[in-house]
């Protein structure tokens, strides 16, 4: 499905990572001299693009879990979660369909202080499966994209919380890869040994998806 959210307009001038503030989690490739990837071009709105359109998740109801090559597999539910705590990212957003947001402040929970409450992680995980609350839905993570310091659970973004058509109440965000990678509505981990491809990688969508080397397809 698409859509575009205007609610979500910049300005032109792009935002800096020196303008982040104190204690914020810096992307890395918000600090290139060029930001937009190949082929891609910015975009001032934030549009809406998913497989299915978003689920009714109720927080009453909603869980996240960890599982597979890992200490202690453990899940959390929504109030549980939110104790969490958390930290603010700054990073830039790169759709596979070619659009670019830049500048966007994610607030959540980081990756390390999720596997903190879990145990370590098994040397033999080398991939993770990302699981949705969306119908069935999946996608695939090599293991050094998801432990990225700018890598978390985020709950709000650019200071609001997340609504249910960006992927609230709380999606993946992997800044370092295209944007299907960051998956909405998140439901849980899986670490795995050998790597599984998603929804959109059984449609032909590349395992990894750098946004630099132009990993959109298979």
């Amino acid at each position: 499905m698409f859509g575009m959210d205007s609610t979500k307009l910049q300005g032109q001038e792009i935002p800096s990572p020196e303008d982040a503030g104190e204690g914020v989690i810096i992307s890395p490739d918000t600090r290139r001299d060029n930001r937009v990837p190949p082929h891609q071009s910015r975009t001032l709105k934030w549009p809406v693009l998913d497989s299915s359109g978003a689920p009714a998740i109720d927080l009453a109801k909603w869980t996240f879990t960890v599982q597979g090559l890992i200490e202690s597999p453990t899940t959390w539910n929504w109030e549980q979660f939110q104790s969490l705590p958390k930290v603010r990212v700054f990073a830039d957003f790169h759709c596979v369909t070619r659009w670019s947001r830049l500048g966007n402040v994610w607030e959540g929970v980081s990756v390390h202080e999720i596997l903190r409450h879990c145990g370590g992680v098994s040397p033999k995980a080398k991939y993770v499966l990302v699981y949705g609350h969306d119908f069935g839905w999946t996608t695939n993570l090599p293991i050094e994209h998801f432990l990225a310091e700018d890598a978390l659970v985020a709950f709000t973004h650019d200071g609001e919380p997340l609504t249910a058509e960006h992927g609230g109440p709380a999606r993946l965000i992997i800044p370092q890869l295209y944007a299907w990678k960051s998956a909405k509505w998140v439901a849980g981990l899986e670490f795995r040994a050998s790597d599984k491809p998603g929804y959109w990688e059984e449609g032909g969508y590349h395992m990894r998806g750098d946004p630099w080397l132009e990993e959109r397809f298979r």
